[in-house]
């Protein structure tokens, strides 16, 4: 059968249509404690035709995945990454009894004003991925030699060698000695990373926490290669029905590359290893 891509879209439109909510799955059909609590948290931004604001195509899908089970019990189409927004998803994972203990994320301060109020026990841990690639660019050090004996020793003595807090300081005081002192830049670089060292670090201390969102970071690639010949979606409504229908593809399709130490998820879908005992993934979505 010859389809254009929006005479296929149109031929599993009622299909998608049927499908239940991924929320509704988690929070009636899933088991809270078979959910590890570590939560990846990221934002990809979806561009939407309907949108007319001259300076905003696009509002991001705000979604978690869980880190032990690679599961994604939730994902929400909000306007922006603010506090409203963080509350109302954070809301949802309540509603649904999710474990939260820790998130992995960007340094986003609204997010940190949010969790407190929702889930004043839960940590944050900030990604490495991303906050080093934010000092790469206040320091220019793909372009400018500079400071990037200071970065490289950044690495090596805060962040690579430190096992706790005790070899850290150890770390801050060389670094600072031999190349930040008297310099207003470098100093307020590790001033910042004294002031987030509980949040930097809390991988350390804290079993099976990630340093790093890249789990994430690969599920927003998978997502971009759905999204690639796709030019925009028409309204929020279309782009609501594609994305639940994707979360939920992700949920049930099995694993068949993990590494370790998830090797034991590969043959296995994240949702039935979250599942409430006695149920199966196929007749829930009524397959």
């Amino acid at each position: 059968m010859n389809l254009s891509p929006s005479q296929a879209y149109e031929h599993v439109r009622v299909d998608l249509d049927t499908l239940p909510s991924n929320k509704d799955i988690s929070k009636q059909f899933c088991d809270p404690s078979k959910w590890s609590g570590i939560l990846n948290l990221d934002g990809k931004y979806i561009k939407i035709l309907e949108i007319k604001h001259p300076n905003k195509k696009s509002i991001p899908l705000l979604y978690g995945i869980d880190f032990l089970t690679h599961d994604i019990p939730l994902g929400i189409l909000v306007p922006a990454e603010n506090e409203a927004t963080f509350l109302k998803f954070f809301t949802m994972l309540k509603e649904m009894n999710y474990p939260l203990r820790v998130v992995i994320c960007d340094h986003v301060s609204s997010l940190k004003s949010a969790l407190k109020q929702l889930f004043p026990e839960a940590k944050i841990q900030l990604c490495h991925t991303h906050y080093f690639e934010n000092i790469r660019k206040a320091l220019h050090v793909r372009t400018d030699p500079t400071y990037r004996h200071f970065f490289n020793s950044v690495m090596k003595h805060l962040f690579r060698l430190p096992k706790n807090h005790e070899e850290r300081v150890i770390g801050f005081a060389h670094v600072y000695h031999k190349y930040a002192k008297g310099n207003i830049l470098l100093e307020t670089i590790l001033e910042e990373i004294q002031e987030h060292e509980e949040e930097l670090f809390l991988y350390q201390t804290t079993d099976n926490c990630p340093s790093t969102n890249n789990m994430i970071e690969s599920s927003n690639s998978h997502l971009n290669g759905r999204l690639k010949t796709i030019k925009g979606f028409q309204t929020f409504q279309s782009v609501r029905v594609f994305l639940n229908a994707w979360i939920i593809r992700r949920r049930t399709k099995p694993f068949t590359d993990c590494a370790t130490p998830f090797k034991h998820l590969n043959g296995t879908c994240s949702l039935e290893g979250v599942l409430k005992d006695g149920l199966v993934w196929p007749e829930i979505l009524g397959i």
